[in-house]
Parts: structure tokens; C-alpha cells; sequence
């Protein structure tokens, strides 16, 4: 593509501050820099037409993690590390909350429940009696016990008779909360650039050479957010993970609120807009799931509809209006990467399907690494 003088002079000129993806980090990393920054020009760019990824497909949970995610979470970490994790991913919704107000990203306190299959009687039993010390660990952050049992009032069916429920868990209506960043950043002068797909980058002295599928240019500092697409830039250590989702239509009376996990956190839906919004699955094909090819499968497809006919919604006709997948980045650790990678190179990735709770602080803290 030739450009015009004028294209290179307003856009691709003299820039500051380049960051590769328009996600929930990336967006976050331009306000941040431009608060610290004023003068500087910075430019975001995005291979989709909307953030692509996770940014504006996930379900909109405000959480930190179910009590049986937590109990896992203690198998592979340390308490102290657990405590960080749930600490930053309520931080970091304080930041969202915060940045662009609660009545914009429609946020909801309607709580949180975690249900338990009939089959499930090893971890129901196990979640009951790791309940109390998992409130005694979580009282230095929030001041209260976190988790109680309740009993199911929702009617669903083929679960345990109670579930697990916690006050402290919110909605978000994603879409708005996207717009709300893109309309902040973009009224701050950063300039977005979608369509453009980052082919490969090279770092000289002072500045970097970027190579895009549309044009080349240079820019002082470059701050990779993609997350779920990392590898795609030589960042190791992240995986994608593909997160098939679904949603009903309108469902008369649906009396169903607040967010709500199943099968240690596998599978999640939630009310908006009298539908119930369906995803997860992902444990059934690990290995298929484990790729940054948007779709939907059959065998993840057919299994969210039996549970929402089995369990969620047994005595209501429902049907499903659409269908759609996430990319996520998740790894070995559940701590995200925000790192320097080499003098003008920075990176702010795997955030392990909690990029709600935590994008907000992760894009303020990649920001944060330049001086």
C-alpha cells in the first residue's frame, strides 16, 4: 500500500508510543501512558475491525474466582501467591470501576454462586470443608467471610441442594465497558488503527521498526498487549485457549441473577438482558481449545445446550440467538507477564481468563515500566 504524505505525516510520524492490541490492556497501557505523558503521540494498533480476542467476547464477570478455583489455585501456589492473584483481580476492578464509572460499564453487584453437580460429591465435599479456612485467608483483603452455602432458590436441577455464594462477585456489560475505553482513549488524541495485523518488529539503537501488514514505521517504545496471541510475536510461555460461548433470546420472566461457575469454574453463565449467557467447556478438548482460530465445535456446542436444559433452565423453552468464541492467554502460572523484553520492547500478556478483573491493572503497570 503507498501511502500519501499525508497519511505518513498525521499517523506514522514521530511516534512516541506504539502498543499492539486495542484489548482491555492495551487501552488501558495508552490512557496510562497519556495521563503520565501529555505530549506524547502514541498509536495503538489492531489486527481486528473490534479489539480482537477476548476484549469484547468474554461473559462479563466482575470476579476473583470460585471457591473451588481458589482451593486448586493453593495446590499449584502459595498462599502468599494466591493472595496476590485475588488482590491484584480486585484491584483491578476497583481501577475499571474507577476509570470509566459504574453506570457506564452497566456494573452489577447481584453476587456470585458456584454450583455443584449430583456427580460432584468429592469436590462439593471438599469446598464445604476447605470453606472456612479459605474465609479465614481471605479476611485480610476483604474485611468479612467471602464464602457461605445457600440453598438453591433458582430451580435448578441434577445439582447439589446447596450451592456456594459469595457477595462480592458483579456484572459487567462488556461491550459498553469497550466502548467506554475506546471513546476515552480516542478523546485523549490516541490514535487507533484497526485492520492492521503486526507481521514482525526489529529494535535498533533508539527506536523500533515495525512491519505491518498495511505499512512499516518506527516508533520509540513498543508495548505488546495481545495476549491470547502472543506466541504470534515470539512471546513464549502463553498458550491460547479458546472460550466457545452462547446466548438464549429474551426468556419471559427469567428470574435467574448473577453470575454463576460450575465444574470449578469450566463453565459460567449469567443473566443480561433477560437471556442467559452460556460458555466454557474448554476441559472437554484441552488440546482442540488450544488455538487462536475463532469457532465452535460440536462436542462443546452440544454440551452447553444439555446443561442449560438439564440444569440451568429444566423447565423453560429456550433458544439460542447466537454463538461466538474468545482467544484467552493462559500458561503454567497464573500470574500475568508484564515485563521489559529488551531496551524499547515491553509486554503485557497471559492474564488466564481474568482479564476483566485484572486488564485494567495489568495495562497500568505495562505502562508503568517505561521511565
Amino acid at each position: 500500500m503507498n501511502l500519501s504524505y499525508w497519511e505518513i505525516q498525521t499517523w506514522l510520524s514521530n511516534i512516541d508510543y506504539t502498543i499492539v492490541g486495542s484489548g482491555i490492556v492495551g487501552l488501558n497501557c495508552a490512557i496510562q501512558l497519556k495521563s503520565r505523558f501529555p505530549k506524547a503521540k502514541i498509536l495503538v494498533l489492531e489486527k481486528g475491525m473490534l479489539p480482537q480476542g477476548a476484549s469484547t467476547k468474554n461473559a462479563g464477570f466482575a470476579c476473583f474466582g470460585s471457591l473451588s478455583e481458589i482451593i486448586e489455585d493453593l495446590q499449584n501456589h502459595s498462599k502468599d501467591e494466591v493472595l496476590e492473584l485475588i488482590k491484584k483481580r480486585i484491584d483491578g476492578l476497583q481501577l475499571l470501576r474507577e476509570t470509566l464509572g459504574n453506570k457506564i460499564i452497566d456494573y452489577k453487584n447481584l453476587g456470585g454462586y458456584e454450583l455443584f453437580l449430583e456427580s460432584d460429591e468429592a469436590l462439593y465435599d471438599l469446598c464445604q470443608n476447605k470453606r472456612s479456612e479459605i474465609n479465614q485467608l481471605l479476611y485480610s483483603i476483604f474485611n468479612s467471610e467471602v464464602f457461605s452455602f445457600k440453598e438453591n432458590n433458582f430451580g435448578f436441577k441434577n445439582i447439589k441442594p446447596k450451592y456456594c455464594f459469595n457477595n462480592f462477585e458483579g456484572q459487567i456489560d462488556t461491550g459498553k465497558m469497550m466502548n467506554a475505553l475506546l471513546n476515552k482513549a480516542q478523546s485523549l488524541g490516541i490514535k487507533i488503527l484497526n485492520n492492521t495485523t503486526v507481521e514482525s518488529f526489529s529494535e535498533g539503537s533508539n527506536a523500533v521498526k515495525i512491519e505491518t501488514t498495511n505499512f512499516e514505521f518506527s516508533t520509540m517504545k513498543l508495548f505488546i498487549a495481545t495476549n491470547g496471541f502472543a506466541k504470534h510475536l515470539n512471546i513464549i510461555n502463553v498458550k491460547p485457549a479458546r472460550a466457545q460461548v452462547l446466548i438464549t433470546k429474551p426468556i419471559d420472566n427469567l428470574h435467574i441473577k448473577g453470575t454463576f461457575h460450575l465444574d470449578k469454574g469450566y463453565y459460567y453463565f449469567r443473566n443480561i438482558n433477560n437471556r442467559i449467557l452460556f460458555g466454557g467447556g474448554r476441559n472437554l478438548d484441552f488440546k482442540g481449545e488450544e488455538t487462536s482460530k475463532f469457532g465452535e465445535t460440536k462436542i462443546i456446542q452440544n454440551k452447553l445446550e444439555d446443561l442449560l436444559r438439564t440444569v440451568i433452565l429444566p423447565q423453560t423453552n429456550f433458544e439460542i440467538d447466537y454463538r461466538w468464541s474468545g482467544i484467552m492467554g493462559v500458561g503454567q502460572q497464573k500470574k500475568a507477564i508484564v515485563k521489559q523484553l529488551s531496551n524499547n520492547v515491553f509486554c503485557g500478556v497471559r492474564l488466564g481468563g481474568m482479564g476483566v478483573a485484572i486488564g485494567s491493572l495489568v495495562g497500568k503497570e505495562l505502562a508503568g515500566l517505561v521511565e
